[in-house]
């Protein structure tokens, strides 16, 4: 089992702040596919970056090339809205509540 982390970039600057609504059901069944992937066991984390500059997918492949494809399968990459680039990744560290809701500084 193969570990990838995929960084979702928009195509254009700002094109995520002003979605027409076509792009906007492309959002919606990105996030749907996601969720139903989550759902799946499929993968680990996802998110965008609170500044839109990118969102990750951490998730679980049973090799480079399935991860490759379930990655240009997105409908948000399919539809050219955001670039898909894949890293293989290794999980080196971990902490035992990894989705700490709380900022840690305070």
């Amino acid at each position: 089992m193969n570990t990838c982390i995929c960084l979702l970039r928009p195509t254009a600057p700002g094109i995520l702040d002003r979605m027409s609504p076509e792009n906007e059901t492309i959002m919606d069944e990105h996030f749907v596919q996601l969720q139903q992937s989550l759902h799946d066991g499929r993968f680990l984390l996802a998110g965008p970056c609170e500044d839109e500059a990118f969102g990750i997918v951490t998730f679980r492949a049973q090799s480079i090339g399935g991860a490759q494809r379930f990655m240009s399968d997105d409908p948000a990459v399919r539809s050219g809205l955001m670039g898909a680039k894949l890293h293989p990744f290794r999980i080196s560290l971990v902490a035992n509540d990894a989705l700490i809701t709380e900022d840690a500084s305070e």
